[in-house]
């Protein structure tokens, strides 16, 4: 593929201080093999394949406190623009735009609640080369206390519109970029403790999300919410064994 369009979730990858762990947990998990990066300061970023297609990526924390996580990158022309967008809305630019070799440029940024993302600038790398097959990205979703404050935050950023989608009981936001819905937004199920933000999951799809859910329990993750059907399928989310939480679905 060429690329991702701008506006549009484009990759994803973990920062953890569990780097071999997640080497070994992931592609256990979802058939990934890893190709691990021969630059010196790299620090030993892996990019996962499946069937030879990027899928995804891990490396280790960006400081030495910060929590294993899950990061959704967006794909823009221009990352700076997206960052003087990000505090003039009244975000957080985390980490400021920076190159990432010939590969791309991108930033780390935060919503007004603390949901942290990233924007991702294509050079050498579009971005993922595979979504909603099993083993790749398929979904990304918002949750947060302020869907109000979000709505704002993220026309005035990606120039996103927000849509109503009848999913079922709980309310639920579709992002629309254009002519398509490419990512979600809903309401905490329960409120979040004080410590923790808003946040960003990361869906990737799988063939039996019952079984995968299992295994990763046998893995040494956590099932935090157990598989449960929705309109768009079957759906868990999940803990890896140092605690980075993502999500499974057997789409429809």
């Amino acid at each position: 593929m060429n690329g991702v369009e701008p506006g549009t979730p484009c990759w994803t990858d973990l920062a953890t201080p569990g780097l071999d762990d997640a080497r070994r947990f992931y592609p256990q998990l979802f058939g990934w093999t890893g190709r691990i990066s021969t630059v010196p300061d790299a620090g030993g970023y892996t990019v996962f394949l499946k069937d030879g297609k990027a899928v995804a990526g891990v490396g280790p924390p960006a400081t030495p406190d910060q929590v294993p996580i899950w990061s959704t990158y967006v794909a823009t022309d221009d990352a700076d623009l997206v960052a003087t967008r990000v505090a003039a809305a009244g975000g957080q630019v985390v980490v400021p735009p920076f190159d990432v070799a010939a590969q791309g440029r991108m930033a780390v940024l935060a919503d007004p609640a603390g949901a942290v993302f990233s924007v991702w600038q294509p050079k050498a790398m579009r971005g993922a080369e595979l979504f909603n097959a099993p083993g790749a990205m398929c979904w990304n979703e918002l949750v947060t206390p302020d869907p109000e404050g979000a709505r704002e935050f993220y026309a005035l950023v990606f120039g996103w519109h927000p849509e109503e989608r009848s999913t079922g009981p709980e309310p639920y936001i579709g992002w629309r970029c254009g002519a398509r819905i490419v990512a979600g937004m809903l309401p905490p199920a329960e409120p979040l403790p004080a410590d923790l933000p808003a946040y960003w999951t990361v869906y990737f799809a799988v063939e039996d999300t019952d079984a995968t859910a299992a295994r990763a329990a046998e893995l040494g993750g956590t099932i935090l919410v157990p598989p449960r059907d929705n309109p768009a399928g079957r759906a868990a989310a999940l803990r890896d064994p140092h605690g980075a939480l993502f999500s499974i679905s057997t789409l429809r």
